[in-house]
């Protein structure tokens, strides 16, 4: 298993080993044990997936208040993007940081996104497919979304405004200087 550790404390980018042969590969994509030698310790409860039809789709910045906060293990099966995680967490050296990350079909890797971070990713492909574990249920009343493509965090996610292609909930994203995060790092 490939590890980098990134420049957010607690997100990591994981990439399992593939076992290949002339019929394709095989590969162990989540194993509780091996991310808890990560110190990873999210008790996973739910796996998500969403498609994404045209690429320039963005789907973030999202997270989920307190008590339904959540953690992530996010890997694309189809298709590629580019992943954010954004620092949300008060006393974090790296509060207000993003980083970026090329999740692939193609390459495998996985990013573990701690709580009080927040994510999102564009689609680079038309027809990508994002799957994602979290370790707290869906929380409609708790569940928002900061926006995008916010000056103050100035992320380049690598397409133009006007052709991104985002849901009402994203398109009506917070500002982050309207953010009072909920998020405390090291609790």
């Amino acid at each position: 298993m490939q590890i980098e550790r990134l420049a957010i404390p607690g997100v990591i980018q994981i990439t399992p080993p593939r076992h290949g042969d002339h019929r394709g590969y095989f590969s162990v994509t989540y194993n509780r044990d091996d991310l808890a030698s990560l110190g990873i310790d999210a008790d996973f409860s739910q796996d998500n997936q969403s498609w994404s039809a045209a690429a320039g789709t963005v789907r973030g910045l999202h997270f989920q208040n307190p008590p339904a906060e959540q953690a992530k293990l996010v890997r694309v099966v189809q298709g590629r993007v580019l992943d954010v995680v954004v620092d949300a967490r008060r006393g974090s050296p790296a509060f207000g940081q993003y980083i970026k990350s090329e999740l692939s079909a193609e390459n495998g890797a996985q990013i573990f996104v701690p709580r009080g971070c927040l994510h999102g990713f564009v689609t680079l492909d038309a027809d990508s497919v994002v799957q994602y574990k979290v370790d707290n249920d869906y929380a409609p009343g708790l569940d928002a979304s900061l926006r995008w493509d916010d000056p103050e965090l100035g992320i380049d996610w690598g397409i133009d405004r006007s052709t991104a292609t985002l849901s009402e909930k994203d398109a009506n994203g917070i500002s982050w200087a309207e953010f009072d995060t909920p998020f405390r790092f090291g609790e």
